[in-house]
């Protein structure tokens, strides 16, 4: 290694610190194809975590030797060889399951340690990697679904983002961080991205420099959720496009080496942040960029939660993108294919995953769009979706997942088409649904957000439950949702949630969002309809 790893003294460091220390996360691919040669029970099972570097997670339970796999899809940019690919791994070995995640990802289920060579072949022959998904690393490099046809980006990001990826993947200098590393870039001036829930993000920005109007980019450090959420706080620089990499890394690096390593749930670098506070952290970064510009101008103007749907004009005269909504980001083997095949003879083949869960077919010219807006594979993932079940996410929840207490995916998908069924409204309501506080499904961003809990009943003993929390946003620097006092069990959810968007339905100002109702009527408003709701369901039960 090129770097001291001069924590390696630390009598405190905690038990993952210390085994990072005996053998670098990386290293688990040389040990891969032995594992797979005598199976999973060749596996120590010291070393399970270290499949995390890989992209690997040991499934629901650990012991019966079923993987998880993440696979990086940049900025959320898809070929179409990489579609049919990843379509045709989930068929041959992830029982036909593909999920799209937050952050743009492709993720598996079901794979089995003998399966993993060739389905990493098989990713590396089409130009994707699971490297770095997971574990104490640059994860995936979240940015603008649209990068390069978008007429709402104020600088073409990909090259931009490939360059940073390229530099992190497989990189030993930085593949034991502390804690897991978030890192967004995009020009949407709809923060596509968002920047504020991330570890790094770059931002659209400009400045006058030298009597010359600028594009470049703001950096804002210390965002994430989980049990402890922060928001991302700006730092006082204007990057250059060109400077951009060089920046990411001293960030990276001031993390690498100036992050905390004693207890892992306060290891992410927005606690040193909080500590250190963004003038310090500046002033570290210019340590090791040497002079950058002040802050300029911020040019995002609004927040579009990585929604796309429909068919936009891109800024190529002549051509168009569509955005289509897949139910709470899961996908089967068929339908990926037959995306790539609408893609290739509707569009250029290309394919693009959103935040939201959802997917995209660019540059597909105006005489195409009626055609391609009759395929049958739009009656299910649609294009102007109905509005809750177009406006729901959810993380994967008990059925996969050793940290969930519920299950999410199914259950947010059968309560947006209650809703639908039973309620309209004049604006969509984001609902956001997990299974536990670490917020992979960002609960906290979410109109209205379901956690996930357990709770006791008399008559069921414990049963799985949820709390619900209300007034998300990433508009001007976001505000997190508030949880309102009340556990509501899992089977009453949809009934109670009806019932809160009826009173907001029937008190709400036209156009007035969500997020503008909570904050117009205040949490005690929300929090005596809710204590109403469930007085009421437990006379309805009696």
């Amino acid at each position: 290694m090129a770097y001291d790893k001069f924590w390696k003294d630390n009598p405190k460091l905690n038990k993952t610190e210390v085994m990072k220390l005996e053998k670098d996360g990386l290293q688990i691919f040389n040990d891969i194809p032995y594992y797979a040669a005598n199976g999973f029970d060749s596996i120590p099972k010291e070393q399970w975590d270290m499949f995390k570097w890989a992209g690997l997670y040991l499934q629901r339970p650990k012991e019966a030797g079923y993987f998880m796999m993440r696979v990086k899809v940049t900025s959320g940019l898809m070929t179409n060889e990489q579609a049919i690919a990843l379509a045709e791994i989930a068929r041959d070995y992830g029982r036909d399951v593909i999920d799209i995640t937050t952050r743009q990802a492709i993720q598996f289920h079901w794979l089995t340690i003998e399966q993993v060579p060739d389905i990493l072949d098989r990713l590396d022959k089409a130009g994707l990697s699971s490297s770095g998904a997971c574990g104490d690393i640059t994860r995936a490099i979240v940015g603008n679904p649209l990068a390069g046809i978008d007429p709402n980006e104020l600088y073409d990001t990909t090259e931009l983002v490939q360059e940073v990826n390229d530099y992190f993947e497989n990189n030993e200098e930085f593949s034991n961080l502390p804690r897991k590393y978030k890192l967004s870039i995009s020009g949407n001036i709809h923060n596509a991205a968002n920047a504020e829930i991330n570890c790094l993000s770059f931002t659209p920005a400009t400045k006058e420099i030298d009597g010359e109007r600028k594009v470049g980019f703001h950096a804002i450090v210390g965002g994430g959720l989980s049990s402890r959420p922060f928001l991302a706080q700006p730092l006082n620089i204007f990057v250059l496009p060109e400077r951009l990499k060089e920046v990411a890394i001293a960030i990276t690096t001031i993390f690498r080496d100036f992050g905390y390593r004693e207890k892992r749930h306060l290891s992410r670098l927005k606690f040193l942040v909080a500590d250190w506070g963004v003038e310090k952290f500046t002033e570290k970064v210019l340590e090791y960029t040497g002079p950058l510009p002040t802050k300029g101008t911020n040019e995002l103007v609004g927040w579009n939660a990585g929604y796309f749907y429909g068919a936009h004009k891109q800024k190529q005269p002549g051509l168009n993108y569509i955005g289509f909504n897949v139910p709470v980001g899961r996908l089967n083997s068929a339908e990926l294919i037959e995306l790539a095949r609408v893609a290739e003879k509707y569009g250029n083949g290309a394919i693009r995953t959103c935040n939201s869960q959802n997917v995209i077919i660019p540059n597909v010219p105006d005489e195409n769009v009626d055609g391609i807006l009759q395929e049958p594979i739009f009656d299910r993932l649609k294009e102007r979706p109905n509005s809750f079940v177009g406006y729901s996410v959810s993380c994967t929840g008990i059925e996969y997942c050793n940290l969930a207490l519920t299950e999410t995916k199914g259950r947010m998908l059968r309560i947006a088409e209650f809703l639908d069924e039973n309620i309209v409204l004049d604006v969509p309501v984001r609902m956001h649904m997990v299974g536990c506080p670490n917020s992979c499904g960002q609960r906290q961003i979410a109109d209205i957000g379901f956690q996930g809990i357990k709770m006791k009943t008399k008559e069921k003993g414990m049963v799985e439950a949820f709390e619900i929390y209300v007034g998300g946003t990433l508009l001007d620097g976001g505000k997190f949702n508030e949880k309102l006092k009340g556990r509501i069990a899992a089977d009453d959810l949809g009934t109670v949630v009806l019932e809160l968007l009826t009173y907001f339905k029937d008190e709400k100002i036209p156009a007035e969002t969500f997020f503008e109702f909570v904050s117009r009527v205040g949490l005690e408003e929300l929090q005596a309809k809710l204590d109403e709701i469930l007085a009421q369901l437990v006379e309805n039960a009696s």
